[in-house]
């Protein structure tokens, strides 16, 4: 059609499959694990962030929901959305038989991918949530770590093992201790996996700041194994709004905050000097804020140097380190691919979002050639292709 490269999408997403846990757990664990049961829903209501307020009724419509602990996590047709219109794309409950298979099923993932003009697809998780927070958040830390190693077993042997590719691996890791998050990323890497879920903003689920110390262990291990880090807006359980009765679409429209408060941490935080091959990623955030961003903060870095101070912490520009070590990503962003050469061309990913509301998806091709209509085709090739290939250690072309 428009002649574009092939794309490799890196924020898609995956419902996991009802046996995921059940299969891929130690039997011991399976008793406990995250199981799938299909009950009569009441009511569901949104009140802020991914939190919801739900009551069950046998009579009401059914759906199938993740039972985990005190948790109960019900399917949603905002989070399978594709294939359905964009006014059926509610928080309406659902069970797998409603959803497009491609939603949990590796097989059907790629065939739908490759339909798409896309022949890689990074995804993140759905029940553990953007960055495995579930499997923190609850009581049982040796529960939650085996939890969390069935996950990326299944990730790395089942839903990308015989996709030739298109599927790449992305695991999660147990955020309470960045010791054993570290030895899960170098257990990862050794059979070819270079992508890790993080949170934009850890204090806001109750673990230490990326400047505390804490977190040396997991960054060291990422940039030993070129594994890059990868926060999704949502990451941190909270999304921005002005009030708790706030429209939706505040939230909505704001969710690309996060991700622009995270890279300013992450650019005065001295991190990116101690740990210079590190490689970061804001996932579904946009670009259409970064030349700002940068600016701002070169601004304070420079004229504000008598407070914010220059003790070896940032001794370069803030945007240096940007451009070194940060990716960031788009799907709909007129703006952003207008400030390219701000933001720099080697910093600039693509998604589809598959199979979010937001997705792209069967369209991704036309939607791509719009917003890159006029660019050079070694610039078409970096926005789709190139930089996710230098950002995942793909090897391909």
């Amino acid at each position: 059609m428009s002649g574009l490269p092939k794309i490799i999408s890196v924020d898609d997403h995956i419902v996991e499959p009802a046996h995921l846990w059940q299969n891929w757990l130690p039997q011991k664990y399976r008793e406990h694990g995250p199981r799938v049961e299909r009950r009569g829903i009441g009511e569901i209501r949104h009140v802020g962030g991914g939190r919801y307020e739900q009551t069950f009724d046998p009579d009401g419509p059914k759906a199938d929901c993740w039972v985990f602990e005190d948790l109960v996590y019900i399917h949603k047709r905002h989070v399978a959305g594709v294939g359905f219109s964009r006014e059926e794309m509610t928080m309406t409950p659902m069970t797998y038989d409603e959803m497009r298979p491609g939603c949990y099923d590796p097989i059907e993932r790629a065939k739908d991918m490759l339909a798409n003009h896309v022949d890689g697809s990074l995804s993140f998780p759905t029940f553990p949530r953007f960055c495995g927070q579930t499997f923190t958040e609850n009581s049982d830390r040796e529960l939650g770590l085996e939890c969390i190693k069935a996950y990326n077993n299944y990730m790395v042997e089942e839903w990308c093992g015989d996709s030739n590719g298109v599927l790449i691996p992305l695991i999660i890791v147990p955020l309470w201790d960045a010791e054993l998050a570290a030895a899960e990323v170098r257990r990862n890497a050794e059979r070819g996996v270079h992508a890790v879920c993080f949170s934009e903003i850890p204090p806001h689920l109750g673990l230490p700041s990326i400047h505390s110390g804490f977190w040396d262990p997991f960054f060291r291990a990422c940039e030993e194994t070129a594994t890059t880090i990868n926060m999704h807006i949502g990451s941190s359980s909270r999304m921005p709004a002005t009030s708790a009765d706030a429209p939706d679409g505040v939230a909505a429209t704001l969710s690309f905050n996060n991700s622009m408060t995270s890279l300013a941490d992450w650019l005065f935080s001295g991190k990116l000097v101690q740990f210079p091959d590190l490689k970061i990623a804001y996932s579904e955030g946009q670009i259409g804020w970064l030349p700002y961003l940068l600016e701002r903060a070169d601004t304070v870095w420079e004229e504000h140097r008598a407070w914010v101070g220059r003790d070896g912490i940032t001794p370069e520009p803030p945007s240096e380190y940007f451009r070194r070590n940060v990716f960031g990503c788009f799907f709909k962003d007129y703006h952003g691919i207008a400030s390219r050469n701000v933001i720099g061309i080697d910093n600039i990913t693509f998604e589809t979002d598959y199979p979010h509301t937001d997705s792209t998806w069967p369209e991704s091709e036309k939607i791509a050639e719009k917003h890159l209509l006029g660019l050079n085709d070694d610039e078409k090739y970096k926005i789709l292709r190139g930089n996710a290939i230098r950002m995942l250690s793909l090897d391909r072309v």
